[in-house]
């Protein structure tokens, strides 16, 4: 099984998902389309890892809703526990700032304010999503509950908060510097 399929019956462990949910919600993690996840879905039911329940829909055709089987989750659990790969790393920013010194200060300057805008935008809807989750929490558990489903997001989406707060930070040290006045040579 590939690594796409693994996220897939991560998600659907969490709660039942269709296959337009579980394409939104990859986004998180991994750049994937419906073309990808669909026929990943049919191998997942054909291997008995997860199950679908048809919807009618009036104005629409049927929707399938996805659960995890206890063998889905126990392909998940062996996953969980082998090494992981690094990352694949695509950064058009960091190409961008690898190559500053072709542009000017205004250039430099507004490269780096769009960025801290996207991040502020991106910093918002992730504080919205963390108070979705606090909203959803069962009443009386505890805010770091292993055992619940929402434990994994929440830290994840708390992971993203502090790296976007500290590349938010980076930018505003650049464009400090790019203020500060030329240092006379010795």
């Amino acid at each position: 099984m590939n690594k796409l399929s693994y996220g897939l019956l991560s998600l659907i462990a969490v709660e039942p998902c269709t296959g337009y949910d579980l394409t939104q919600r990859i986004q998180l993690f991994w750049n994937a389309n419906h073309s990808q996840i669909y026929p990943l879905l049919a191998q997942l039911e054909e291997k008995g890892l997860v199950r679908f329940t048809l919807v009618p829909q009036t104005d629409k055709p049927d929707k399938k809703v996805y659960t995890i089987t206890p063998q889905g989750k126990d392909a998940v659990r062996q996953w969980i526990t082998e090494p992981t790969d690094n990352p694949v790393v695509r950064d058009e920013f960091a190409l961008k700032i690898f190559s500053l010194f072709l542009v000017d200060k205004p250039a430099v300057r507004n490269l780096l304010e769009e960025k801290m805008r996207l991040l502020d935008e991106r910093l918002a809807r992730l504080h919205k999503r963390l108070q979705q989750l606090a909203e959803r929490r069962e009443p009386g558990t505890e805010l770091y509950d292993l055992a619940s489903p929402m434990f994994g997001a929440q830290i994840l989406i708390e992971k993203s908060i502090a790296t976007k707060h500290a590349e938010r930070e980076w930018c505003l040290s650049i464009l400090r510097k790019l203020e500060e006045p030329e240092q006379a040579a010795l």
